[in-house]
């Protein structure tokens, strides 16, 4: 069952991951600090001061380039690997009863690849702002986007299960959103 928990943990840190980088990051390492969450073998680092420091300090940043309209944009270049990456991370170091090959396997693949989901989402949801209402709306989709990645990382944390469903919920709702966007809403007869 323990395995299963840290699988839940993982996916959800690593959705989590696709709508901000650093924030999930940043309360994995202070739960752990706390005692709420074990890490896997070679994690501990998130949780010491320097990197907390550095967390925080990048979520702040991040929170503070979301909410100018045309630099949310050019962040999204770097922000979109890199929110894989965090996600491949994030997923590897919750993972604690799993052989390495396993582990990293599922970190690269599932976590990678739910980061990489939510972030593609988001960047779809950032620019359907841009084009509608200029741009002017994108500090509220930046608003919705940090609390998506506070909640996502807490629930995982909290209720991995729970989580994990979550997540399941919101690859459906990106799925749904993203073909309504890409291909348009179909005309009625």
């Amino acid at each position: 069952m323990q395995t299963a928990f840290g699988i839940a943990m993982g996916l959800g840190l690593a959705a989590a991951t696709g709508f901000r980088v650093f924030a999930p990051l940043l309360i994995a390492g202070i739960a752990h600090r706390l005692g709420h969450l074990h890490l896997a073998a070679g994690f501990d680092w998130l949780g010491t001061t320097p990197v907390l420091i550095a967390l925080a300090t990048a979520t702040l940043v991040e929170i503070v380039a979301y909410s100018v309209p045309w630099l949310d944009h050019a962040l999204d270049v770097v922000a979109t690997p890199a929110a894989i990456a965090a996600g491949v991370l994030a997923s590897a170091a919750v993972m604690t009863d799993l052989p390495a090959y396993v582990k990293w396997g599922l970190a690269l693949i599932a976590g990678g690849g739910v980061a990489g989901i939510v972030q593609g989402a988001t960047v779809l949801a950032r620019l359907k702002s841009a084009v509608t209402t200029g741009g002017l709306a994108n500090p509220l989709v930046a608003s919705a986007e940090m609390s998506g990645s506070v909640l996502t990382a807490v629930l995982a944390i909290a209720m991995p299960l729970f989580g994990l469903f979550f997540v399941g919920l919101l690859c459906v709702a990106v799925f749904l959103a993203s073909g309504r966007f890409v291909f348009g809403r179909r005309k009625r007869a």
